[in-house]
């Protein structure tokens, strides 16, 4: 299954807070039974509100580099950072760690969009001599 939908996500609550076990839910709804913990947690600090977000929506450089330094220098977990900023999931949070270190600890936007073009080599003309070519 995967991806959950926003009813999938509340009834998946629902069946928690009525005695429902994660290993149970897991298997129902196939997640991992790490993903329905986080998932139960997330609504519980944030309430429901937090399952309505914006698909994907772009962070500013200073958030993601406040966001790795929690886990890097405070050694916070990176579940906790990632609970108190209402992700979805932690994986996003584990992403920009692993990018923050393999570009030398510098937080890298990444660039969107089509990439330009390169410019074609001018070809000589036969009889023009780089020296002729270095006049003009």
């Amino acid at each position: 299954m995967g991806k959950l939908s926003y009813d999938d996500k509340i009834k998946l609550y629902e069946e928690r807070n009525n005695g429902l076990s994660l290993k149970s839910l897991s298997i129902k709804y196939e997640i991992t039974t790490k993903n329905a913990q986080y998932l139960c947690c997330l609504i519980d600090k944030h309430g429901l509100d937090v399952l309505r977000t914006i698909k994907n929506e772009s962070y500013p450089k200073g958030f993601k580099e406040e966001a790795v330094n929690r886990v890097l220098i405070n050694h916070e977990s990176v579940w906790s950072v990632s609970l108190d900023l209402g992700f979805s999931n932690d994986g996003m949070l584990q992403n920009w760690i692993k990018k923050y270190k393999e570009k030398g600890y510098n937080i890298v936007e990444r660039k969107r969009g089509r990439s330009t073009m390169q410019k074609k080599p001018t070809k000589q003309k036969k009889n023009e001599t780089i020296e002729e070519k270095v006049k003009d």
